[in-house]
């Protein structure tokens, strides 16, 4: 009696199926696999026991495999846990986050903030609506490397004032040579709420969503004093 492999085993398809959903052998068809070979040897002339305890061997090694995609699978689903906990811990507090928008509320705009990689000889600001109209230009001038605030009285170019709402900006610059200035844009506000979208933490600040990952500091919110 001829002695079957696992490969010939396996094109044997009236004696094992695969139970697998996905067309994907997993450890227990390995295994009916194994036994199917067994049940098929020659008795007189078993299988050779090297290949049998390689082929235990690569039993074993499946089911690690398998164990170990479900140890990872439970780790992703705590580190989603953990973020989630950890986005519904900002509300309340004050964030500054890598962005580019600033709110306009009861007429009174955010402060406008950037950092610059070096000293800028000339800078300007623009500022833009949600859907990308030119509002205003603000022109700074002189400006060191380092942290700044620019200030925008919600007024357009045409001075009247701008609808609440949010906008967009962008921060130019030069130095004495006419080279290019890095800068560095941040929106901040105070968190009042979590969205989850496509697995992504996005904290509540006003009309903005901001992805958590952006955020690069937190603070408490500034009490006002009469």
């Amino acid at each position: 009696m001829a002695i079957y492999g696992l490969e010939n085993v396996a094109s044997r398809g009236s004696q094992v199926t695969a139970t697998s959903n996905n067309d994907v052998m997993g450890k227990d068809d390995f295994l009916q696999l194994l036994v199917a070979q067994l049940e098929a040897q020659d008795p007189l002339n078993p299988m050779d026991s090297t290949g049998f305890t390689a082929q235990l061997a690569q039993f074993s090694s499946l089911e690690q495999l398998q164990n170990i995609n479900m140890t990872l699978s439970d780790i992703g689903t705590s580190q989603s846990v953990l973020t989630s906990s950890q986005a519904v811990g900002f509300i309340g507090k004050t964030i500054t986050a890598l962005g580019d928008s600033v709110d306009v509320e009861s007429g009174m705009s955010q402060g406008i903030e950037f950092t610059l990689s070096k000293p800028a000889a000339e800078l300007y600001v623009q500022v833009y609506d949600q859907i990308g109209n030119f509002i205003r230009q603000i022109d700074v001038g002189q400006l060191a490397a380092g942290e700044h605030e620019v200030a925008w009285d919600g007024v357009d170019y045409l001075g009247g004032q701008v609808p609440d709402g949010t906008y967009s900006y962008e921060v130019a610059a030069v130095d004495e040579s006419g080279n290019s200035v890095t800068a560095t844009t941040f929106a901040s506000g105070t968190v009042t709420g979590v969205n989850y979208k496509d697995g992504v933490a996005y904290l509540q600040c006003g009309n903005r969503e901001i992805p958590m990952g952006n955020v690069v500091s937190v603070g408490l919110p500034q009490v006002q004093q009469d």
